[in-house]
């Protein structure tokens, strides 16, 4: 699950499209993963350009996320933004029934949140990563040299889209976020 740099960035005006003029929001930080120092510290930054209060909530275990929704609520966030990290990918039900509860548009870097009952994604494809891991191993095992294999990182990002979701918090989502989406659920 590779860290893309200027991804966290895009999220946060992507949350800017959903809430237009949000000036609060809410950022899920998984400080148990190392991916998560940059992607907190880009999105941090980003909020302070575009003159965003950000509400960090620091979680470690998918127990944790409740209470991060408490702060995002008694911290009056208008949107949320989840880090990219494994804990959070496999906590996704958790973290949709959370929003839900408190009624706050999430964004997600995977689409497997928006798969399990989240607003909306926008990030790299796990499956295809996965895909080019095990063309490595494959290489690897073959006898290829792992230090002289190129480094990739994704170069596709996809926007995924739960009009449901969106529906049940009486968002409307701008056609203009619609056309750009790879995948709406419907």
């Amino acid at each position: 699950m590779p860290y893309v740099n200027g991804l966290p960035t895009k999220q946060l005006e992507l949350a800017r499209e959903l809430i237009p003029g949000a000036t609060r929001i809410g950022l899920i930080d998984d400080v148990t993963d190392p991916k998560a120092i940059p992607q907190g510290r880009e999105i941090k930054a980003a909020g302070e350009k575009m003159k965003i209060k950000i509400i960090p909530a620091e979680v470690r275990t998918a127990a944790d996320i409740g209470g991060a929704y408490e702060t995002f609520s008694t911290g009056n966030a208008e949107v949320v933004v989840v880090e990219q990290s494994s804990m959070l990918v496999n906590a996704a039900q958790v973290i949709a029934e959370a929003a839900a509860a408190k009624k706050l548009p999430t964004l997600y870097g995977y689409h497997e949140h928006v798969e399990a009952e989240g607003l909306i994604s926008y990030g790299v494809n796990l499956d295809w990563c996965f895909r080019r891991a095990a063309y490595f191993v494959d290489r690897i095992l073959k006898g290829a040299n792992a230090a002289e294999l190129p480094v990739e990182f994704p170069t596709t990002l996809e926007l995924w889209i739960n009009r449901k979701i969106a529906n049940s918090l009486g968002l409307k989502i701008l056609p203009d976020l619609l056309v750009r989406a790879d995948n709406i659920i419907e």
